[in-house]
C-alpha cells in the first residue's frame, strides 16, 4: 500500500493512542468520583434496562404459569385486536384521543404557568418574601397525589362553599352548569389540568427560575438606560435569555404528551366520566388485569408499548423542528 495511503491512517491511530491515554490518565487520576457513579449505573441497570425484557409481553399470548419466555408467540395480535377489533379498538381509539386532549390541556394552559410564576418570583426583591411565595408553591409537590386529589374532590363536593361559589361564577359568566362537576364528563379535562398545575407548577418553576437567574443584569442596565420598561424587559431581555431553556423543556414535554399517569386519573374519574377520562395507561391497567374471565396483559403491554413509541417520534420531530427553525435542540 503507498505511504500517501498509509500515513493518515497513521496519524488517526496516533490521535486515537494518545486521546486513549488521556482519558485513562483523567479516569486514574479521579477513579473515586467515577466509583460514585456505580449505585446509579446499578440502579439503571435493574430498575430501568433490565424490565424492558418485559416488552416481549406484548407479543406474546402471555400466560402467567408459563412466564414471558414459555408463552406462545402471538406476533402483531395483540396490536390488531386494540386497534381493529370491535371489542376493543373502540375503547383504545376512545383512551387516545383523551391522552392527546389532556396533554394538549396540559402544553397550552399549564406549560406556561411556571414560566409565568418564576418572571414573578424574579421581580419579588425582598428576598424573605420571595423564598416564602416559592415555599408555598413548591409545598403541594412535595404532597402525595392521594392527598393533592382528596383535597380537590373535597372543594368540589356538590355541597362544598367552593362549588357554589363555582357555580355562581359560570352563571354570571353565561354558563349553565350541567349537573354535578365530578359527575359531568365534559369538567373532567379542566379539573385534571387545574389539579396538575396546583400540584406541580411551583416545582416545575425552579428551572425557569433559575435560567432567568443567569441572564446578565447589564442587559436590563442596558435596557433602562435606553427607557425600557418592564414589559420590554421581559420581551428583549429576559425570554430571549431563557429561549434555550423554554426550548428544551418544550421539547421534552412533548415526548410526553401520550404519557398521563393513572394515578391521578383513576383517583378523580369514575363510570359517568369515562367517556372524557380513560386514558391509555388507565385502559392498560384495566386490561392487564382482567376483562371478561381472562387476563389480557398482552393487551396492556402492547398499549404501553404504542405509547412509548409514539413518544419516541414524537420527541425526534420536535427535537429535529427546533433544530431547524431556532438551531437549538437535545442533540
Amino acid at each position: 500500500m503507498p505511504y500517501k495511503t498509509v500515513q493518515p491512517l497513521l496519524k488517526n491511530k496516533d490521535a486515537f493512542l494518545n486521546s486513549w491515554q488521556k482519558n485513562c490518565a483523567v479516569f486514574l487520576r479521579d477513579w473515586r468520583l467515577y466509583c460514585l457513579l456505580i449505585p446509579m449505573v446499578i440502579w439503571y441497570l435493574l430498575f430501568v434496562y433490565k424490565p424492558m425484557g418485559g416488552l416481549l409481553v406484548a407479543f406474546k399470548d402471555y400466560q402467567p404459569d408459563q412466564g414471558i419466555l414459555g408463552s406462545d408467540f402471538a406476533g402483531f395480535y395483540n396490536f390488531s385486536q386494540l386497534m381493529f377489533n370491535d371489542t376493543f379498538k373502540r375503547e383504545f381509539w376512545g383512551a387516545f384521543r383523551n391522552t392527546f386532549m389532556i396533554s394538549l390541556y396540559g402544553l397550552i394552559f399549564a406549560f406556561p404557568i411556571p414560566i409565568i410564576l418564576a418572571i414573578l418570583f424574579s421581580e419579588i426583591v425582598h428576598e424573605p418574601y420571595r423564598k416564602l411565595t416559592q415555599t408555598l408553591t413548591y409545598l403541594p409537590y412535595f404532597l402525595s397525589e392521594v392527598t393533592i386529589t382528596g383535597l380537590a374532590l373535597m372543594l368540589l363536593k356538590e355541597s362544598s362553599l367552593s362549588t357554589g361559589i363555582l357555580a355562581r361564577a359560570m352563571l354570571d359568566l353565561g354558563f349553565t352548569p350541567d349537573g354535578k362537576i365530578l359527575e359531568t364528563a365534559r369538567y373532567f379535562r379542566p379539573m385534571f389540568c387545574i389539579t396538575g398545575i396546583w400540584k406541580e407548577a411551583g416545582y416545575s418553576s425552579i428551572v425557569f427560575f433559575a435560567a432567568i437567574m443567569g441572564v446578565s443584569p447589564t442587559l436590563y442596565e442596558a435596557l433602562r438606560v435606553d427607557g425600557g420598561n418592564k414589559i420590554q424587559e421581559l420581551r428583549y431581555v429576559t425570554l430571549p435569555g431563557i429561549s434555550i431553556t423554554l426550548t428544551i423543556m418544550i421539547i421534552m414535554r412533548i415526548g410526553h404528551m401520550l404519557s398521563v399517569g393513572y394515578e391521578r386519573v383513576i383517583l378523580l374519574y369514575n363510570v359517568s366520566t369515562y367517556a372524557t377520562g380513560d386514558v391509555l395507561s388507565t385502559l392498560a391497567y384495566r386490561l392487564a388485569l382482567f376483562v371478561g374471565n381472562q387476563s389480557n396483559t398482552g393487551m396492556g403491554s402492547a398499549i404501553d408499548m404504542f405509547n412509548s413509541v409514539i413518544g419516541f417520534f414524537l420527541v425526534i420531530g420536535a427535537n429535529y423542528v427546533s433544530r431547524r427553525v431556532s438551531s437549538t435542540s437535545l442533540w
